[in-house]
């Protein structure tokens, strides 16, 4: 499993770099704050909203501290797509959130 640190993350955000981040939170720890423009699938709906993500695409899983985000990381990973955990999660993350 391909890892990213949050503090990598926020640097490429910083440096403009266009990443797709997905947020496998429960909407109720989204409204909280999230890293900006990432996308919110709450990890039980993963496996349904596959046919909506692109194999051609990267991208980077993040939850609260990186469980969840590993199992759906491995999950995703054994379907074929190119996907990276934010290891610590939310907790580990220091940058701009949105609401």
């Amino acid at each position: 499993m391909k890892r990213i640190t949050a503090k990598e993350v926020e640097q490429k955000l910083v440096n403009g770099e266009k990443l797709n981040i997905i947020d496998v939170r429960e909407v109720a720890e989204v409204a909280t704050g999230k890293i900006p423009n990432a996308v919110n699938i709450p990890l039980g709906l993963v496996e349904f909203k596959m046919p909506d993500l692109d194999k051609k695409e990267k991208y980077i899983i993040v939850c609260r501290s990186g469980a969840r985000s590993s199992q759906a990381t491995m999950f995703l990973e054994s379907y074929g797509f190119d996907v990276t955990n934010m290891d610590g999660g939310m907790m580990a993350w220091e940058g701009e959130f949105e609401f």
